[in-house]
């Protein structure tokens, strides 16, 4: 039987990174929201825009986690679809690139240089 796509990443995330950042929620929540920026700026949102979602969100009551994982879901596939891409597809080529020897030296080096719970990736 096949892993699901959310084991093959915590298995890597395991063999990458170790037992302990995997599961450092702080690091996690920063690096989703870098990713889902930098695919937003991919397909052309605006940083002025980014901004005010920003601030509009924390205006807002806190959601409920398991409720806001669906919605993320959802709207990344309904995201996928308005711009003709396959979700699936484009995370399976990503977990075959982040696997490769050379590629997880890269990710290892860049984690080693980041400041511990700084939503930015490296030192500025």
């Amino acid at each position: 039987m096949r892993r699901s796509l959310q084991q093959r990443v915590a298995a890597w995330m395991l063999d990458c990174f170790g037992p302990v950042i995997p599961f450092d929620k702080v690091e996690r929540n920063h690096r989703f929201f870098e990713e889902s920026a930098e695919l937003v700026q991919s397909l052309g949102m605006t940083r002025a825009d980014a901004h005010r979602l920003v601030d509009y969100v924390y205006d807002r009551p806190i959601g409920d986690p398991f409720q806001e994982i669906g919605g993320v879901n959802v709207t990344l596939l309904a995201l996928c679809e308005a711009n003709g891409m396959h979700n699936s597809f484009a995370a399976d080529m990503e977990i075959q690139r982040i696997t490769r020897p050379q590629i997880m030296s890269k990710i290892r080096a860049k984690q080693e240089t980041k400041p511990k719970h700084s939503p930015l990736p490296e030192s500025v």
